[in-house]
């Protein structure tokens, strides 16, 4: 049983619990503190508030690894007037001097030192109050934080370096060099396997378990890379699965009822960002970037085009599957007062236009929608995904089953191992639509050029008589070089032992 001031509410909220457990609001400790400011336990465990705020702070996690994910894939257009940053992105013609690339990589860096410096700080605590057990507990949050942030970096640049220290102004510990792709793997996966035996399977409240590091959370991280590592181990994915369904977690029964705000902390969550609408330091402002606050009805109180639209190609996918309830859980058709170059080019009021609806109550900058990192259904997929691999196609449809029958879909059947995948993996697109998933989801399935280059998008123009008829069509032109990002060129300036990958 945690002591009452160590019981931290991740990213510092201040909440009572079930449990009547009191969560001290304290003080993150910045990366950058010297190792003389980690005196007590008080001092450690606000370090760790302050890398669990990493998910609330940057901008990626706010809302940038949408631009990452479902725009740089076949789910969703940039939007947002077209901002040269993300439509690079979204064109998969990106730079090396793209914002949106060093911010992602700088911001990444920076939540690992933050998690770094609990590692290397926390061994010099010789404060009587904070526990062996608690301190082998906040050794596995690190280190579960560390390699979450290191799993986004290589499933978007491959191998990178792999900072262990923090605070080191030595050559030897700033200019590294870059790992392999499987070596970052293998070093994520090395962080993990302490994890698993530090970390807790609760903590002994929902609202604390669903926010903070969880052996359920470890597990489910570690069934991912296991799968997206250059040499999959199919066997591991159906293993670290099982791991995570041993912790108990069930599907929510209506599949709106997962992003609606009014259920968070689900037994089908297994862990999510957490956000107080209103407040201060702990708001979701990013879902103002997807979707418009709505201050009179159905149109945007406010006239600028918001970012990852939905895809003609995403839309046509639910209605091609009779996919009514995910649909309407993950698109909302509106109104708006701008135009669009892909579903309203003449900007005419009753052409309604699609938004990412996963979180819907931006609250003019002060949303309060949790984000998921990890949930039930996700692994579920793998698991089928994996046992697919494996041969067993009866088992593996019986995993993809459960999913489908919550959004009353029939259940489905492969007649081959590659028919099986298939439905798999449209599945995900249907299921996990704006988490993030499907750009690793194509990569993993190697098929994202041919995806990308078959889609049949295009552009729409808006004649004189207000109709809009197809225009241009859209060329990706893409290759095997831009599955990953460039390296940024501020980086290559700044570290002369990086290396640039192929293709830019």
């Amino acid at each position: 049983m945690l002591k009452n001031k160590l019981a931290i509410l991740a990213l510092g909220l201040v909440v009572a619990a079930s449990s009547c457990k009191k969560f001290l609001d304290l003080t993150p400790v910045s990366s950058t503190t010297t190792g003389n400011a980690y005196k007590t336990g008080d001092d450690i465990e606000a370090a760790l508030t302050g890398a669990y705020g990493s998910f609330m702070a940057t901008n990626f996690y706010q809302w940038e690894i949408y631009a990452h994910t479902d725009v740089r894939s076949d789910n969703a257009y940039c939007g947002g007037s077209n901002d040269i940053d993300y439509y690079q992105l979204d064109m998969n013609s990106v730079p090396n001097t793209n914002g949106s690339v060093y911010r992602a990589w700088t911001e990444l860096y920076a939540a690992i030192a933050r998690a770094n410096s609990v590692l290397v700080n926390i061994n010099n605590i010789k404060d009587e109050s904070l526990t062996n057990e608690r301190r082998q507990q906040i050794i596995g949050e690190a280190l579960f934080l560390r390699a979450f942030h290191y799993y986004q970096l290589v499933s978007l640049w491959g191998g990178v370096p792999i900072e262990r220290y923090s605070n080191s102004a030595a050559s030897k510990d700033i200019n590294l060099p870059r790992a392999t792709a499987e070596g970052t793997y293998t070093f994520i996966d090395s962080c993990l396997q302490v994890a698993v035996r530090s970390l807790p399977a609760s903590y002994g409240a929902d609202n604390i378990d669903k926010v903070r590091a969880t052996k359920g959370a470890a597990y489910a991280l570690l069934a991912k890379i296991w799968a997206q590592r250059p040499e999959r181990n199919y066997t591991k994915v159906s293993l670290y699965c099982d791991s995570v369904l041993l912790q108990g977690y069930s599907l929510v029964p209506r599949y709106a009822d997962l992003f609606d705000g009014n259920h968070n902390y689900n037994t089908e969550s297994i862990m999510e960002i957490p956000y107080i609408a209103n407040t201060s330091g702990v708001i979701n402002w990013g879902t103002e970037m997807l979707y418009p606050t709505h201050d009179n009805g159905q149109v945007p109180s406010d006239t600028w085009q918001r970012y990852c639209v939905p895809s003609r190609t995403l839309v046509a996918a639910f209605d091609k599957a009779g996919d009514v309830i995910r649909k309407n859980a993950s698109i909302s058709f509106e109104s708006v007062p701008w135009t669009d170059v892909f579903w309203n080019p003449c900007g005419a009021g009753d052409v309604l236009v699609p938004f990412a609806f996963k979180a819907h109550n931006p609250s003019n900058w002060s949303g309060g929608d949790h984000t998921y990192l990890f949930r039930l259904a996700d692994i579920l997929l793998l698991k089928a995904e994996a046992l697919a691999n494996l041969g067993d196609l009866e088992l593996s449809a019986s995993f993809v089953n459960q999913v489908r029958s919550r959004v009353k879909l029939p259940d489905i059947s492969g007649n081959s191992k590659m028919e099986l995948l298939t439905i798999i993996l449209k599945e995900r697109q249907l299921e996990l639509a704006f988490e993030w998933q499907r750009w690793n989801d194509l990569n993993r399935y190697n098929v994202t050029v041919s995806t990308m280059n078959g889609l049949g998008e295009t552009y729409y123009n808006c004649n004189n008589d207000g109709t809009m008829t197809k225009g241009a069509a859209v060329n990706y032109n893409f290759n095997d070089n831009k599955t990953v990002l460039p390296i940024p060129l501020t980086e290559l300036q700044a570290n002369p032992n990086l290396t640039q990958n192929k293709g830019y």
